[in-house]
């Protein structure tokens, strides 16, 4: 049994993952803000999901409050660390960008001096697949240069990949970034395509298409990933000794640090994703065609081959089975029909 901390315990991988790790019988410390950016009663849902299971305890946190994160880390010591909070969201980023710099940059700062003076003993943390930003080779690889991030939200993902290397450097703090595709699934976020268009649907009114359709993403389903969060978590990184400053490969190093793509290797065009979630609901959709949208990418598809040589991830949920269970928790969770 393993104390693990989970930030983003309310959010939508953070709760599934805490929820794995209890099953399993590890105890589980669970953070996080509760902020506004979407439905807090969805939130506090995902938490009532969590409260009362042995070995969990919660502390509302902001992390970019460094006195408080400080308060919460006294309920440790944690062997391990899987930061899964962050300001998430790329448009958003382009309105409000102040809160991506607090969270994403502040508050990853504050973890990971935390975890330098705890002595953690492995801090798995949440990327980003838009840390790509105008790279257009596909499947993208951990081992692509990714410095010209296209949103602010993918600039503070590429930076928290460099500050915790800093660290692995510096005070030989384990770390693990995990480049995330297109979560989703029951209990997911609703500012996201999958349901949003889920619920637009129910309700009869228009989706917003962007770039007429024309767009692909390596959509994974939330069980593949926690269980990938999982196997990553337990694999602490150790320093690559065949590691060149010569010729550096981005995705190791001779620190103990390692990225990895975490998605489903199948990139599917967002038409035919509507196509499944409608036959999922039982009706169509209304298309509003529109064109692309500043900080998004055309397509997105992940090579996990280096995740499934290290851990074993193999990604096994088609997209139909993946928004036929979406579609399931929506009507009960909502109470439509």
């Amino acid at each position: 049994m393993s104390r693990i901390l989970v930030t983003g315990a309310a959010g939508f991988i953070g709760c599934e993952l805490a929820l794995r790790l209890l099953a399993r019988g590890d105890e589980v410390v669970g953070l996080d803000n509760l902020n506004a950016y979407y439905d807090v009663s969805l939130k506090e849902a995902r938490l009532r999901r969590l409260e009362g299971r042995a070995g969990f305890r919660f502390a509302r946190c902001d992390l970019a409050d460094a006195a408080a994160l400080a308060d919460a880390f006294r309920l440790g010591p944690f062997d391990r660390v899987a930061h899964m909070a962050a300001q998430a969201g790329v448009r958003h980023s382009l309105d409000n960008p102040a809160a991506y710099i607090q969270s994403n940059l502040v508050g990853f700062g504050n973890l990971l001096e935390q975890c330098r003076r705890q002595g953690v003993g492995h801090l798995a943390f949440a990327s980003s697949s838009s840390v790509y930003g105008a790279n257009t080779k596909l499947p993208y690889s951990v081992r692509d240069n990714v410095d010209h991030p296209i949103s602010l939200y993918a600039a503070t993902k590429k930076s928290n990949e460099l500050m915790a290397h800093s660290y692995a450097h510096l005070f030989r703090l384990p770390a693990t970034g995990l480049r995330f595709f297109t979560v989703y699934g029951p209990w997911g976020r609703p500012d996201m395509a999958p349901l949003k268009f889920t619920k637009a649907i129910f309700e009869g009114r228009p989706i917003e298409v962007y770039n007429h359709g024309r767009m692909q993403r390596d959509f994974t389903y939330i069980d593949d990933i926690v269980e990938g969060v999982v196997r990553t978590l337990d694999r602490v990184p150790a320093p690559d000794a065949a590691w060149s400053g010569a010729h550096p490969d981005p995705g190791g190093s001779s620190a103990p640090y390692r990225i990895y793509n975490i998605g489903n290797h199948t990139p599917v065009g967002l038409l035919r994703f509507i196509e499944v979630l409608e036959t999922a609901i039982g009706r169509p959709a209304i298309k509003q065609l529109m064109p692309i949208q500043p900080g998004d990418v055309e397509a997105t598809y992940a090579d996990v081959g280096d995740l499934a040589r290290d851990v074993g991830f193999a990604p096994h949920t088609p997209i139909e089975d993946g928004l036929a269970r979406l579609v399931a928790w929506y009507r009960e969770y909502y109470g439509v029909s």
